[in-house]
């Protein structure tokens, strides 16, 4: 039975280097594509989370006035 990586292998050996970077981007890519989505997700629950606390009222806001003030305060 062949080894299909190893029938991989051997066909990107034949490519030019540029081509051989390319297929190593896009295989890199790959490998990211699924913690980004876990990682966007964990995002929009935090956003929601977060919403539906200031909605609620149980988030102490501040204006950006203040905010500044404050920044200009401590700033050395």
């Amino acid at each position: 039975m062949a080894d299909p990586v190893a029938d991989l292998v051997e066909r990107a050996r034949s490519l030019g280097p540029e081509e051989r970077v390319r297929l190593v981007e896009l295989l890199l890519d790959s490998l990211h594509e699924e913690p980004i989505a876990q990682v966007e997700a964990a995002w929009e629950d935090e956003i929601r989370r977060r919403v539906e606390a200031f909605e609620r009222g149980e988030v102490e806001t501040f204006s950006a006035e203040d905010v500044f003030a404050e920044a200009r305060r401590i700033a050395p």
